[in-house]
């Protein structure tokens, strides 16, 4: 071999992954944009790229600030993944597990990986799907979304963040680091230049962003940056269940450090972990004026970091339909989440799903409850005002739901009791005292000492004599005992009794629909924040409902989006619920089911995005009108939800 022929096959060896790293990219935005020159566009995108450090990867070439700590401090994702003999062997058996270049043959794969037994081995064969290619990866997943979404979102993913740090590193995801601070645009600049394009006014597309800093994933604690599988599951679900485009979206995790192993459910070594992504120090922690326990750098002036993150977010992008950005808080600490919220909500286009889209979902599964108690009734809403409700747990689920029923369901406050680990929550005549641990549990604490045992929670449904049982306490698994649920069904009649157990993974449900059905014989109506299987009392079979806030937040977002809403009040939450319920057919009716069936979701997304259209534009809220009717403003929306084969310009 010649001089030169050596120096050719050297200069390959270490240049070729980077080489075709950057033109792997420049085809797929290419093709994404459907450009009219490919061949200029993917010239473009080498252009702009940089070799001089001859990463291995295109997140290096294009991408440094916006990886996380760990991943970028190595020189990339190739060279991460690579950095671990059990990553880089993971990595090739993926690759070699995952051969489909059609839906159909994608969704033969997955179901042979996902009939072992074990989802998680499917979720890693979905997410390199997704690198491979994200329009079969969709299409798979609204083929077969009943199948699909479990294993991509709950309940999987929640094992997923637990091992994130062990799965093969993907470029999917932007990183915020708290040492980013006065720098965020150039973060979010960064990544956009690589995985978004630019709209007719030169910010770049994007229409969603869900962030989450990791602080309470699930049921599970803390889990920082390994928390990233969540946005990205979330946004998932935005695209399948309601047309978000998945090409004007972003999933975003705000890195603000990590809690040791008590900071998390199992007690599991997150942040010293060697394969963990984040920077490796503790939360910066301090006492808020109400006396609770937040992240300091959220509340530390006009420029804190949360702020400068969302200010830079609404200056980088905007979305296809021509407004704001919408950025969804997501698994935020709930010390930290309330006060964010009422601090945003009139200053972006934002919620917090776990506050409010989980209350939405609640409320809409309560409905449901009371449409297959009283199915002639044309008032579900007034039916359920007559209820007496019992939240075991006081986290932002249960307070956000119970703040729904009251504010917008016409729910007397003295019917809507909370508990904490003090018992229920209760407050002098003044609010000086009480058992309340901050002042979103104090506001719907109950007036005067209760005059029984309040923590002994057989004794409290003797007491208050609930009719429905909402249990959302996240650390108590199996508390919903057979004496609970028994005295439940007594203390209701002559209604029929609802318990929902909505902690979730599965393993922190209150308890299961197998002993709800058992213990009741049959007589409660029953849903879950995990989905358990079909069973059957008496031979019949009741199909236990999954009240999973996916029935509000996809609709939520593309409705607010859509018609380019300004903020989203309660009152879009509360249309929602009711739009889920009025959702339900005959048939799951008949089978006991409080919310729709799975397979319709994207049917009842639409119902959900057209409730919050309408509703915006009578609050005047809408910065677009879409219809002056129910069906026109439907008509409207359903052109514009995306399918596979839609670029992020549709």
């Amino acid at each position: 071999m010649s001089a030169m022929h050596t120096a050719d096959a050297d200069y390959l060896a270490k240049h070729r992954a980077a080489i075709e790293s950057v033109l792997s990219i420049g085809i797929a935005k290419a093709v994404k944009e459907k450009a009219t020159n490919p061949l200029s566009a993917i010239a473009s995108t080498v252009a702009s790229a940089s070799f001089a450090s001859s990463p291995a990867d295109t997140s290096s070439v294009l991408r440094t600030k916006s990886l996380p700590a760990q991943v970028a401090a190595v020189g990339g994702i190739d060279k991460w993944n690579a950095l671990s003999p059990k990553l880089s062997h993971l990595k090739r058996t993926l690759d070699g597990m995952c051969q489909a270049a059609t839906v159909e043959q994608a969704l033969v794969e997955v179901r042979s990986v996902a009939s072992m037994g074990h989802d998680f081995w499917a979720y890693m064969y979905m997410r390199e799907l997704y690198s491979k290619m994200p329009e079969i990866y969709y299409g798979a997943l609204l083929a077969a979304p009943s199948e699909l979404l479990p294993i991509v979102y709950t309940p999987t993913v929640g094992e997923a963040c637990q091992k994130f740090g062990k799965i093969p590193f993907y470029r999917r995801g932007c990183y915020v680091k708290l040492t980013d601070r006065g720098n965020v645009k150039q973060v979010l600049e960064e990544c956009a230049a690589v995985e978004l394009t630019k709209g007719p006014d030169g910010k770049y597309l994007c229409d969603c962003i869900v962030f989450s800093d990791g602080g309470r994933i699930l049921g599970l604690g803390d889990l920082g940056a390994w928390g990233m599988g969540i946005p990205i599951g979330k946004l998932d679900l935005y695209s399948v269940c309601a047309g978000v485009n998945p090409y004007r979206t972003l999933p975003v995790i705000l890195d603000v450090g990590n809690y040791g192993p008590e900071g998390n459910t199992n007690k599991l070594t997150i942040r010293e972990h060697e394969l963990y992504t984040g920077i490796k120090q503790n939360r910066i922690t301090s006492k808020s004026e109400a006396g609770t326990v937040v992240n300091e750098p959220y509340f530390d002036g006009p420029d804190n970091f949360v702020d400068e993150f969302m200010t830079a977010a609404n200056e980088v992008f905007s979305t296809g339909f021509g407004g704001n950005v919408l950025l969804q808080f997501e698994d935020f600490n709930s010390n930290d989440a309330f006060p964010l919220l009422a601090r945003s909500r009139e200053k972006y286009l934002t919620y917090n799903d776990d506050i409010q889209g989980t209350a939405a979902v609640s409320v809409a599964a309560l409905l449901g409850a009371v449409k297959i108690r009283h199915p002639e009734s044309s008032d579900l809403v007034a039916e359920l005002a007559k209820g007496t409700f019992l939240f075991h747990g006081a986290g932002s689920a249960n307070i956000g739901a119970a703040a729904l029923l009251i504010k917008e369901a016409g729910v007397p406050a003295c019917n809507v009791f909370l508990t904490n680990s003090r018992g229920v929550i209760w407050k002098s005549e003044d609010g000086s005292t009480g058992s309340y641990r901050n002042d979103e549990q104090k506001e719907f604490a109950q007036v005067g000492q209760p005059q029984y045992d309040s923590k002994d929670l057989v004794s409290v449904i003797e007491h208050i004599k609930p009719t429905f049982l909402v249990g959302a306490v996240g650390v108590a698994p199996g508390c919903f005992s057979e004496q609970v649920i028994k005295t439940l069904v007594e203390v209701a009649k002559p209604e029929r009794a609802t318990v929902f157990a909505l902690s979730n993974p599965k393993t922190q449900a209150e308890c299961t629909a197998a002993d709800a059905y058992k213990w009741s014989d049959g007589a409660v109506l029953y849903g879950s924040g995990t989905a358990f299987g079909t069973c059957e009392i008496n031979g019949k079979k009741l199909f236990p409902g999954q009240v999973n806030n996916l029935y509000i937040f996809p609709g939520m977002s593309f409705g607010a989006i859509a018609c380019q809403a300004q903020s989203i009040p309660e009152r879009l939450f509360m249309v929602s619920a009711e739009a889920v319920a009025n959702s339900l057919g005959p048939e799951e009716v008949a089978d006991e089911n409080v919310v729709p069936n799975r397979n319709r979701i994207r049917e009842v997304s639409l119902n959900v995005a057209a409730a919050v259209v309408l509703e915006s534009q009578k609050l005047g809220l809408a910065g677009r009108k879409l219809g002056h009717t129910l069906q026109e403003v439907t008509d409207t929306l359903k052109v514009k939800m995306w399918v596979p084969g839609m670029g992020p310009l549709d």
